[in-house]
């Protein structure tokens, strides 16, 4: 092969990568959520455009599921480098950050460049706030290497201070506000926020090619939210739930929420308010505690699972014949495939719980203090995972005790929950879950309103 024909061969493999990794990409689009009622005074709230700053997306998230909007219009992008979220990665084919300027089509980020752009110039949409953490803490003069003028952490930011428009060009003013409120709720004193003005329009060609300075050459309002990387995850968030509780307090946004506003609350509602089903909820899993392994989970035979997060920054990926379940940054746990034909139409089973009788729906989670039965249906299989009673291969009509179920064979980690599958004619009809933890009632669907449904499709 002479040395023409290896360039080529080479720029033609490259070519192939580089459209195999697009391909990729196109199954982690944002998701895009409405809240509220609609109007022509919309707040529009980013997250997750670089993917190595995960409070800034959580914040976001929760915006989506864990609040009401009672007054006014939100929308949210709570994911917008979804693929970045999930490489954990500032961003995988460069910074999203710095691509409103000018951008290839061939770029891997140009439908979602594109895309994002249309909601920006929305006539409804009048503030945009990207969310962000940024290194250390922001300070109008040099103290030290981490609070300095050089860094970004607990700090609003603009491009400019004012904006001449119908409503909100007020920059410097809404920010003021903002970082008085955030200063008011803070955790720390030395948490304190500042305004950063970094004058785009006088020369900062790095800052001329983001989204917020996008948006203000579009003659919208635009602010960035920054929480300090050096504070954990769920301190950032708190900080950035305050100011955007704030911003549509000046928008005249109102909401309820679903938890307290402090520190711990979030990070109880981060940690612990996660679930995820399968099958149109014939399955549903709780997260908080979940092994890092779940052996011989169902899977239907061509290989999909249809799954509905509880939310959007929740993804499953299949990788090497195994499905991750992703949340945010973080591999909750991997699904060792049993494959297996899907029965549709079984909903209800009935049991004995701690001697009443019950029917229960495919897919619940059921409190148990001392025992339960599966009461016997005709061509109905039970298979209680972890449970052993010799010449029974149907464990229906069984009262089983916690003690009898081996504790490696629950889903979780401190060995309380564990799976009761039912079989019609062989093919798998659903599953219910039994918690013997007394201490922490499962025995309902999580709170949140995030359900979109999706499937596998994408791998790494």
């Amino acid at each position: 092969m002479n040395l023409g024909m290896l360039k080529l061969f080479r720029l033609l493999i490259l070519s192939f990568l580089i459209q195999n990794l697009f391909a990729n990409t196109q199954s982690f689009e944002f998701d895009f959520i409405k809240k509220g009622i609609q109007d022509n005074n919309t707040l529009l709230i980013v997250g997750g455009i670089q993917g190595d700053e995960p409070g800034a997306f959580m914040a976001a998230s929760l915006i989506a599921t864990h609040y009401k909007i009672t007054k006014g219009s939100v929308w949210i992008v709570p994911n917008l480098n979804f693929y970045s979220i999930i490489k954990r990665s500032r961003g995988p084919f460069g910074d999203m950050n710095r691509k409103f300027a000018a951008l290839s089509p061939n770029d891997p980020d140009y439908n979602s460049i594109q895309r994002i752009k249309k909601y920006i110039k929305a006539p409804e949409v009048k503030i945009i706030l990207n969310l962000h953490d940024g290194s250390g803490f922001y300070r109008e003069e040099f103290v030290d290497w981490t609070h300095s003028p050089n860094r970004w952490g607990q700090s609003s930011i603009i491009d400019q201070s004012s904006l001449n428009i119908e409503a909100y060009g007020n920059l410097e003013e809404i920010s003021t506000e903002v970082c008085e409120h955030v200063n008011n709720n803070l955790i720390k004193p030395k948490h304190y926020y500042s305004i950063k003005n970094t004058h785009t329009k006088l020369g900062d060609k790095e800052m001329e090619k983001t989204l917020t300075y996008y948006a203000i050459n579009n003659g919208k309002a635009a602010f960035g939210n920054e929480a300090s990387k050096s504070l954990p995850l769920h301190e950032r968030t708190y900080y950035h739930l305050l100011a955007l509780e704030k911003y549509m307090g000046i928008m005249g946004i109102e909401f309820k929420r679903k938890f307290e506003l402090n520190e711990l609350s979030v990070k109880n509602v981060i940690d612990n308010d996660i679930y995820i089903s399968f099958y149109d909820e014939k399955i549903q899993l709780p997260l908080s505690e979940i092994r890092n392994i779940l052996r011989y989970f169902p899977i239907k035979k061509d290989g999909t699972l249809e799954f509905t997060p509880s939310n959007p920054l929740m993804t499953v990926i299949k990788k090497n014949g195994t499905y991750m379940i992703h949340y945010g940054n973080r591999k909750l746990a991997n699904l060792k495939p049993d494959y297996l034909e899907l029965h549709t139409e079984e909903k209800i089973i009935s049991m004995n719980i701690d001697g009443k009788e019950r029917n229960v729906n495919l897919g619940s989670i059921i409190d148990v203090e001392e025992s339960f039965e599966v009461n016997p249906i005709e061509n109905i299989r039970v298979n209680v995972i972890g449970f052993v009673q010799k010449g029974k291969r149907n464990e229906s009509g069984i009262k089983v005790k916690k003690e009898k179920i081996q504790k490696r064979y629950s889903i979780d980690r401190n060995g309380n929950i564990f799976r009761v599958e039912f079989y019609r004619d062989n093919k798998f009809a659903g599953m219910v879950l039994v918690n013997f933890n007394k201490n922490k009632k499962l025995n309902k669907t999580s709170s949140v309103v995030f359900s979109k449904k999706k499937s596998t499709i994408a791998k790494l």
